[in-house]
C-alpha cells in the first residue's frame, strides 16, 4: 500500500536526502538521462524548501519514498523558467509551476501519476492561480540512448487537460550520462487553467 502526503516549504527538511536520491536516479532513464550531481540536487532543492508556498506530494511505501511531485509560484523559480512567459507576456504572479514528477518504475501505472497531478492542481486552485504549468524535455526521435519500448507521456498529460505550447519553450543545462560536461537541451511547456479538461 502506497501512502500519498502533501508538506509546504521546510516541512520537507527531513526528506530531503531521500527526494535527491530519487531524483537522480529516475532521472537517470530516458529521455532525461541525468548524470546526477548531489551538489546540484542539495541547491535546486534547498530553493523549494526555503519557499514557504512550495507544494512537495510524496508517495511511500513503508518508510521508503518512492515518488515525488513538487511545484512553486512561477515568480519564485529561476529566470530559465520564467523568461518565456515573460515574454509572452503573462503574469507571472497567476501561474503554479510544477517541478517534477517522478515515481519508481515498479510503481508506475497503478494511479499514483494522477494522483501527484490532482493534488498539485487542487492546491493551485485553492491558492487563486489563473494557471499551472510544466515543461519536458525534447529529445530528437532517433537519438541512440531511446528505448524501443520508450512511451511519451504526452498522451497522459493531454489526458488530464493539459496543453502543449510550442511558443513557450526554455533551454536548461545538464550533463547526461556518459557526457563529461553539461550541455543545454531544448524544453517545453505545458499548461493548463486549473480544474478544468480531465479526462
Amino acid at each position: 500500500m502506497v501512502d500519498i502526503t502533501s508538506l509546504q516549504g521546510n516541512a520537507i527538511a527531513g526528506h530531503l536526502d531521500a527526494l535527491a536520491e530519487l531524483r537522480i536516479r529516475v532521472f537517470r532513464d530516458f529521455p532525461y538521462l541525468y548524470d546526477g550531481d548531489h551538489a546540484y540536487e542539495a541547491d535546486y532543492l534547498r530553493r523549494y524548501a526555503e519557499c514557504p508556498d512550495s507544494l512537495f506530494v510524496l508517495a511511500f511505501d513503508g518508510e521508503t519514498l518512492v515518488g515525488a511531485a513538487t511545484g512553486m509560484p512561477l515568480r519564485d523559480e529561476c529566470d530559465e523558467f520564467r523568461a518565456p512567459f515573460e515574454a509572452h507576456g503573462y503574469a507571472i504572479a497567476d501561474i503554479f509551476y510544477y517541478g517534477e514528477s517522478v515515481l519508481l518504475p515498479e510503481y508506475r501505472g497503478q494511479g499514483i501519476g494522477k494522483a501527484f497531478m490532482a493534488e498539485r492542481e487542487r492546491h493551485a486552485t485553492q491558492a487563486g492561480y489563473d494557471l499551472v504549468a510544466f515543461c519536458a524535455v525534447q529529445r530528437e526521435a532517433d537519438h541512440p540512448a531511446r528505448p524501443a519500448s520508450y512511451q511519451p507521456l504526452d498522451g497522459f498529460w493531454k489526458q488530464q487537460g493539459y496543453e502543449r505550447h510550442p511558443e513557450l519553450t526554455t533551454h536548461f543545462a545538464w550533463k547526461d550520462l556518459g557526457d563529461s560536461h553539461e550541455s543545454e537541451k531544448p524544453m517545453t511547456f505545458w499548461l493548463k487553467a486549473p480544474g478544468e479538461g480531465r479526462a
